[in-house]
């Protein structure tokens, strides 16, 4: 493009009569707008990294006699690390806060699709013996139990 030439970065598309090519390119009054989902933003190394962390520190691998699930459940203390998780991480779920037996904690839920479609992946590929042979060894238990 020359220097003479002015470009506002808006595109105008006209349309002449009753003539259409049948795509969607001019906006008639009347029309409802249609929006497209932002696509998901997938968690980079560093968040997936401390979800790995976290889990093995303080995670607990089990289910409810149906269903696999992955449990984070921690103080109150660290309610901005639970809302970080629920934002990062949608397809968890986050519980609380709940207060009883002197205790006041968050817990954050992993199961479902949520779980199996990425969760486990993530935890396939990083959690192994040489890490923490505690962890590999409930998460394998875990997989074993449920048939995953």
């Amino acid at each position: 493009m020359d220097k003479g030439t002015r470009f506002t970065g808006n595109l105008t598309v006209k349309q002449l009569g009753s003539c259409s090519t049948g795509n969607p390119t001019v906006k008639h009054p009347g029309d409802t707008k249609i929006s497209t989902p932002t696509p998901a933003v997938r968690p980079g190394v560093l968040e997936s990294g401390i979800l790995l962390g976290l889990l093995i520190g303080e995670g607990h691998f089990g289910g409810d006699g149906r269903q696999p699930h992955i449990t984070l459940r921690m103080h109150t203390d660290h309610e901005t690390l639970f809302r970080w998780l629920e934002k990062t991480f949608p397809g968890g779920k986050l519980y609380g806060p709940y207060h009883h037996g002197g205790r006041s904690y968050f817990q954050w839920m992993a199961r479902g699709p949520f779980l199996r479609e990425e969760l486990m992946p993530l935890l396939d590929q990083h959690l192994d013996p040489t890490l923490d042979a505690k962890a590999h060894r409930r998460y394998q238990e875990m997989k074993h139990r449920y048939g995953l």
